[in-house]
């Protein structure tokens, strides 16, 4: 079932249905202000099981706890006093802590480990569920396991469709990539997946942060520490190449080889018959990503090209997001381009 609600000021109604549903041990997909979640009570094993279950998420992949504040978190979690301080400056917000667990939620939230994944959502929707609820939500975003992130309600049907027992209509998200996930367990803390809050302002709060190659997309954990770290991630349908050199050169290199080809663009498009325009910044086209992937496999072309950015900012959850739909699949050159696709 699907119901709209005011994301600025959710219906109590619609609210306190959500909930319902998550005590009697059901899931419900909701805006947060990165992607659509598809939540359970985070002490349902049922309801957290069932999360998998929908998904097609192998179990070995942790689910993010979502609270409502830092003393929520403390119940999941150990909070040393210094990083009290400074989840309360940064939360409610897109940023994901990686911290040791108290070992009282279901095994398949932490796929067993000694850690867990906890967030206080920067969205009235789900911080108002959880409030109503009283205890913690887990859940990944609210689509099939592979495909790209949902940032609308029609992006949840589309994969997921009757399979959730609620589906909370709040309109597109704001951000449209996932939370950042940090380790904090570690000296110094490690990115383990970029997101909204950049390397850059992370470091103004906890120091130097090390950005291993996992972060950067361009390898797998062994060991899923959160989301994000392993398997296959956010990627279409159609083949997807991105490109390091000129874009109008790719189009005609593809085109040669008689390639239907469709060019993903961040500003000016360069001359093709299939554009999907990104946005004119770094951040539109953060926002605007998943839906265009989606797009993508809309369009009946055989491959996708997309530029490469640079990996600073929200560049780097870009590229990271790029890298695992693109199945690792980078054009340095056009030699490059030419063997990816002979």
């Amino acid at each position: 079932m699907l119901v709209k609600c005011d994301p600025l000021r959710p219906d109590p109604d619609v609210v306190k249905r959500a909930a319902e549903v998550l005590r009697r041990g059901g899931v419900v997909a909701a805006p947060t202000e990165t992607v659509y979640g598809l939540f359970a009570h985070a002490y349902s094993e049922a309801g957290c099981r069932k999360v998998f279950q929908v998904k097609r998420r192998p179990m070995d992949n942790p689910l993010i706890v979502h609270v409502d504040s830092v003393e929520m978190a403390e119940s999941v979690a150990y909070i040393p006093p210094e990083l009290r301080d400074i989840l309360r400056r940064v939360w409610p917000g897109p940023i994901t802590v990686v911290v040791k667990s108290r070992g009282v939620l279901p095994r398949c939230v932490t796929a067993g480990l000694d850690t867990v994944a906890v967030r206080a959502p920067a969205h009235p929707i789900p911080l108002a569920i959880i409030r109503e609820l009283g205890v913690p939500i887990a859940g990944p975003s609210a689509n099939r396991a592979g495909r790209p992130s949902p940032t609308t309600a029609e992006h949840v049907l589309e994969d997921l469709g009757d399979e959730v027992d609620l589906i909370v209509d709040g309109g597109p998200t704001f951000f449209g990539v996932e939370s950042t996930i940090v380790d904090v367990t570690r000296t110094p803390p490690i990115l383990l997946r970029p997101g909204p809050f950049t390397v850059e302002e992370l470091e103004k709060f906890f120091g130097r942060i090390e950005v291993p190659p996992v972060a950067r997309g361009l390898a797998e954990a062994d060991v899923a520490l959160a989301p994000g770290m392993k398997y296959r991630h956010y990627a279409p349908e159609t083949p997807l190449v991105i490109v390091h050199f000129d874009l109008e050169e790719a189009v005609r290199l593809l085109e040669a080889r008689g390639l239907r080809v469709a060019v993903l663009c961040v500003g000016k498009c360069p001359k093709a018959k299939h554009t999907i325009p990104l946005g004119g910044d770094l951040y539109e086209a953060a926002k605007n990503l998943y839906d265009a992937l989606r797009r993508l496999d809309k369009l009946g072309v055989d491959i996708g090209v997309v530029p490469a950015v640079e990996e600073r900012g929200i560049g780097l959850a870009i590229m990271n997001r790029l890298r695992k739909a693109s199945g690792h699949r980078e054009a340095r050159r056009p030699e490059d381009l030419a063997a990816i696709v002979k």
